[in-house]
């Protein structure tokens, strides 16, 4: 598990920029528009900006000691986890944007094997240390950062036979990479979602 994790990171080395544009512009989100609303009050200039909502959740009740030792651990898995899931993201977005600047395929190769070792530097003693259940919720989190799953990514990125390839991989660690993330009508991902959100707040 800690070795496919680790490779969901590296595949971000493309090697072609056929497959560029194969699959990465449907893996981009659409670009918020730029400019910040206002209205004139009074000869003045006031900015409207919205605030993000402030979600109040009532205390945890838990059955017994077992139910309150596995929360725990996902407030750590997930404090561990949601960052690396939007490492994930924003290079998405990152490295496709910046590989059309460059000139040709030689350029991009470069950068791709230079950004591949950054990533074995910065993240791989992370990835080795993780266990399995915080593969999983590593996964999934992806899926909520990304808006595709894991699958779909290295899809886009090194075509379906090496997203099939890794999915059989995952199914040998009873992981998914077809994963889904759904905290609406699913209970474990609705406390996945509960847990973010409090971090977030800072009330974790």
């Amino acid at each position: 598990m800690r070795y496919l994790l680790f490779t969901l990171f590296l595949l971000l080395s493309i090697n072609s920029r056929a497959q560029i544009d194969e699959g990465i512009n449907r893996l981009l989100p659409a670009r918020p528009p730029q400019s910040i609303p206002a209205r004139i009050e009074g000869g003045d200039t006031v900015l409207l900006v919205n605030l993000n909502p402030v979600y109040v959740y009532p205390g945890m009740v838990f059955k017994n000691k077992r139910e309150e030792r596995y929360y725990s651990r996902l407030v750590r898995d997930v404090k561990l986890c949601l960052p690396l899931a939007r490492i994930v993201s924003g290079t998405l977005i990152e490295t496709a944007e910046y590989l059309e600047t460059l000139p040709d395929d030689k350029a991009r190769e470069k950068h791709l094997r230079q950004m591949q070792r950054d990533l074995i530097k910065d993240y791989e003693p992370t990835l080795r240390k993780m266990s399995y259940s915080q593969g999983k919720i590593l996964l999934k989190l992806i899926v909520r950062e990304c808006d595709s799953s894991p699958y779909e990514i290295i899809a886009a990125y090194r075509g379906y036979f090496a997203a099939n390839f890794w999915q059989g991989v995952a199914k040998l660690f009873t992981a998914d990479l077809k994963t889904d993330y759904n905290p609406t009508d699913n209970q474990a991902d609705r406390l996945i979602e509960r847990v973010i959100i409090m971090v977030e707040q800072g009330m974790l």
